[in-house]
């Protein structure tokens, strides 16, 4: 290779990284405008209104009604993540089990409450879930219970509306996992003597936990940070945090509070977050 084209290549180096760099640019300003400024102007607000300083920070973590709105909103988020992981778990390990109809099948069957409004889909679990709603009704006329169950207005009709909600987004990051898995590890498993369970609890599960991770944090996060269907099933005790701040700017327009209830439920979810990507690295590390 002459000096020539050697020095050619070379200048077009810088160029080539130019060009990648222009192509960012478009996604680093929608970035900006749509992520960024919408957080840095909440931030800004928490600490200026009504005046400058951290006295709304003081008034949030002093106060234990706004106290109780955080820990009742982690309780409720703690809870569905839970049962949506076993239920999640189980409908996506079916999928990989059963045939190719039944697959798609249980898949239109996960995706249907993508197509239907969410304020829709709550009213109807109001209309379920009320006193002489049809679940309460089947109930007594199969005899097993006698008076209708309190199953609206109440911690339990929030975590029917969540689960029911945030199923979907755990069932499809596990179940792509489970789909990437080579079944010839599990067929290896078992020809070196070892049985179902122990196929299932030392292969199969392990290779799952990314899928499991990825569903959990995803529902997690969204859950502390939900208002409809908390605010329309849930009662005057289950009050979460997006129903506290709702309530700060809309009805008494105080900013100050409500932005510093948002800067505090994302500190705590950058900081679960933290705590999630740190353990998926120490497993990485040790695998």
């Amino acid at each position: 290779m002459s000096a020539e084209s050697v020095e050619r290549k070379s200048n077009r180096l810088p160029a080539v990284k130019y060009n990648k760099l222009l192509l960012t640019v478009p996604a680093f300003i929608l970035l900006i405008l749509f992520f960024i400024y919408p957080i840095v102007t909440i931030l800004i607000r928490s600490f200026s209104e009504p005046e400058w300083g951290v006295q709304n920070y003081v008034t949030f973590f002093r106060q234990t009604a706004y106290l109780g709105a955080l820990a009742n909103t982690f309780k409720i988020a703690i809870v569905v993540t839970l049962i949506t992981l076993v239920l999640g778990y189980l409908v996506a390990y079916a999928m990989t089990t059963v045939g190719k109809k039944m697959r798609q099948f249980i898949l239109i069957a996960v995706l249907i409450p993508f197509w239907t409004s969410l304020l829709v889909r709550t009213y109807a679990w109001m209309v379920l879930l009320q006193n002489e709603g049809i679940i309460n009704r089947t109930l007594q006329w199969l005899g097993i219970v006698q008076e209708p169950l309190q199953l609206i207005h109440n911690f339990t009709g929030v975590i029917i509306g969540m689960v029911y909600t945030m199923l979907p987004f755990m069932i499809l990051p596990i179940y792509s996992t489970m789909t990437s898995i080579d079944p010839g590890l599990m067929r290896a498993g078992a020809n070196l003597g070892a049985t179902p369970f122990v196929v299932f609890t030392r292969i199969f599960l392990p290779l799952t936990m990314p899928g499991v991770g990825a569903g959990s944090i995803m529902v997690f996060v969204m859950t502390i940070g939900y208002y409809i269907t908390p605010a329309l099933l849930g009662g005057s005790k289950d009050t979460m945090i997006g129903q506290f701040i709702a309530e700060q700017i809309q009805s008494l327009l105080n900013w100050g509070m409500g932005a510093t209830a948002a800067m505090v439920l994302v500190l705590a979810t950058l900081i679960f977050f933290f705590f999630y990507l740190r353990i998926n690295s120490l497993e990485r590390r040790s695998s």
